[in-house]
């Protein structure tokens, strides 16, 4: 694909004052654009390198650490440290928030961020990516950035976005004024854009959600499921399924095409209430203002997900998202089987 589109910088900064976002706020998405270089070559080179595998303890929720992950989350700290544009920061890796450099902390911003989504599948060469999502602080600025600053809807959010390495390294942004895909040209190391104004189909023909839990969800999420095998998309066909656990990969894939991932609350514990799995601040926020962004639509069932109040930085959520007749319907079927 011939990428004719203009830089990174000058699409968020502009010339002649005719910038997509504030300045202090596209400082962060650039900061976070040169660590995403580094990342996609490390991630490139991790065989070579000898950072496949996992660094032999959990993280806060209890998941295997993998080797790319401390290097990805450590990497952006440093580097958000480095150039002062936050005040502080929340990341699924470490229990509690990060504080920034004292230089930034005359930042108005904090920024949540999964450092390295789908690492799971990294030795096995599967599309894996980087989420993030930026708040306005909610305290004066000339401080420390304190827990209630990072603990804001989703609706607060003054930009999110995504970084994909695959084929090709990819930034997929939202400042609340459409999305924007950039491809890095590798051969400059320049971000350029190449998906302008990105809309997601209203209806798609693909279905993401891990049927291996099928037997722990809900009647009306496995009803729902199950009508997709047989029903027509309006193309004489079922519905494909498509799930490679790499959650930054399906939505990707989805938003371009168009279709409906889901991973609701389960049972796996019976001996615990339903639960959800994904992390509200650094996965579907982030990913949801995305979506709403692009015409789809993202829930907690009965909740609009950028309207939930966090109860903590690790707060975790079923999460339905996609295209908007595709998550009605869901919503449709699931009310009939309550």
């Amino acid at each position: 694909m011939e990428l004719i589109g203009e830089s990174l910088r000058v699409h968020l900064l502009g010339v002649g004052g005719n910038k997509k976002v504030e300045q202090a706020v596209g400082n962060v998405l650039l900061d976070l654009a040169t660590v995403a270089k580094t990342i996609a070559s490390e991630v490139n080179r991790a065989g070579l390198a000898g950072i496949i595998g996992n660094v032999n303890h959990r993280n806060v929720h209890g998941e295997q650490v993998q080797k790319l992950d401390v290097y990805a989350n450590d990497l952006i700290v440093a580097s958000l440290r480095a150039s002062g544009s936050v005040c502080g920061m929340a990341s699924e890796e470490a229990e509690d928030i990060i504080a920034s450099s004292a230089i930034g902390e005359n930042s108005e911003y904090v920024v949540c961020f999964d450092p390295l989504d789908g690492s799971s599948n990294i030795d096995v060469n599967v599309s894996i990516g980087t989420i993030f999502s930026i708040y306005k602080r909610k305290t004066r600025s000339g401080g420390p950035a304190i827990l209630d600053d990072f603990l804001q809807p989703g609706c607060n959010q003054v930009a999110a976005g995504y970084f994909v390495y695959g084929t090709s390294t990819m930034f997929v942004y939202t400042a609340g004024d459409g999305v924007h895909g950039f491809t890095l040209e590798p051969t400059i190391g320049e971000f350029r854009l190449s998906h302008p104004r990105i809309k997601t189909p209203e209806r798609g023909k693909i279905y993401s959600c891990n049927e291996g839990h099928s037997a722990t969800w809900d009647e009306g999420t496995r009803v729902y499921v199950e009508s997709l095998k047989t029903r027509s998309a309006g193309t004489g066909r079922p519905y494909s399924g498509r799930y490679v656990g790499s959650f930054v990969a399906d939505f990707h894939r989805n938003l371009l095409k168009g279709g409906i991932f889901l991973y609701p609350a389960d049972r796996r514990d019976p001996k615990r209430p339903a639960e959800g799995k994904l992390r509200l601040m650094y996965e579907c926020n982030p990913l949801a203002f995305i979506q709403e962004q692009a015409g789809g639509v993202a829930v907690e069932i009965d909740k609009r997900m950028l309207e939930i109040v966090p109860r903590g930085i690790h707060h975790r959520v079923a999460l339905v998202i996609g295209s908007r007749i595709d998550v009605e319907e869901y919503l449709a079927c699931h009310a009939q089987h309550v």
